[in-house]
Order: structure tokens, then sequence, then C-alpha cells
């Protein structure tokens, strides 16, 4: 079972995926399967990979077990579920409407908002905790482009001694 046969096609789809995935789980076994193919022992392969050689067992028994998908699928993760992001998607809605609005009018100094300031709107709002984290989160799930403020000290000119007649 060290050896496993693949066909030009699939091959040639694992490579790809080796190669062009920004995914690190799908090139991991793509890459263990290419190298399994060209002979090289499980033990070497998970030892590459830093994985145990259970872990690449279970890769290769998924990856036959899925022989009706493509390769490159065969290769991702499937489908799982998990707790949906119910809260993000709330905190979305609050940020989106906050946005639109101007920090001055809230009572706050800034011309701008900041995360911070977004946070604590959106908590009044929603009178619960929310991090800054799930803010920038929000931010960037609304590709919603922000600067940090940078401080920056009063600087001298080269020429201020020349302006104050030294």
């Amino acid at each position: 079972m060290d050896r496993i046969r693949l066909t030009a096609h699939t091959r040639q789809q694992l490579q790809v995926v080796a190669r062009a995935s920004s995914q690190g789980r799908p090139v991991r076994r793509a890459q263990a399967l290419l190298w399994l193919e060209q002979g090289t022992p499980i033990a070497t392969v998970a030892e590459r990979l830093r994985v145990s050689r259970q872990t690449i067992y279970n890769w290769l028994a998924a990856y036959q077990r899925r022989r009706a998908e493509p390769a490159a699928e065969r290769v991702c993760d499937q489908r799982h579920s998990g707790r949906p992001p119910t809260k993000l998607r709330r905190v979305k809605q609050r940020v989106r409407y906050w946005l639109k609005r101007q920090p001055k009018r809230q009572g706050f100094a800034s011309p701008i908002w900041t995360a911070p300031m977004l946070r604590c709107q959106v908590q009044r709002d929603m009178k619960e905790a929310v991090s800054l984290r799930t803010i920038r989160r929000a931010l960037r799930a609304l590709r919603h482009s922000y600067k940090r403020p940078r401080l920056v000290l009063a600087q001298r000119s080269p020429t201020w001694r020349q302006a104050k007649g030294a």
C-alpha cells in the first residue's frame, strides 16, 4: 500500500494543486500522493510533511474513498459543519451602518472611525461584548480600507535656524 498508481491526468492535476494552491492542506496531501507514487516510503513522506504515518494512511484512504470526484477535489477538505458566524453577520450589519455616519455626531473627537471607536459603538447597539478582532474581521469582510493613524512627532525643518534668524 506504500505505492499508489496515478494516471497521467491525475498526476497533472495533483501537480497543479501542489504548485498553485493557496491552501496548505490540499498542497500537503497532493505532495504526499505524488511522493507515494514515486515510491517514497510512507515513513519518509510523513517525516517530510511533519505528520504521523497514520495521517498519511488516512489521507490515502480518503483519497481512494472519493474516487468519483476529480483528483483536485479529492485532496481538498470536504464540507463540514461548524458553528455559523451569526455574531459576525450582526457585527457586519452594525459596522456597515456606522461607517455611513460621522463619528463626531456620536460624540467622538475623531473625524474618521477607528476600530476601537466602532467597537464601542457596536457594543452599545448590540448590548454584548465585541472584540476588536471581530470588528477588524467585519471591516475586512466589507472590504473597507482604513488607515491606522500615525504618530508623527513634530520635527524641525533642516532650515529652522535660518527661519529664526540665527
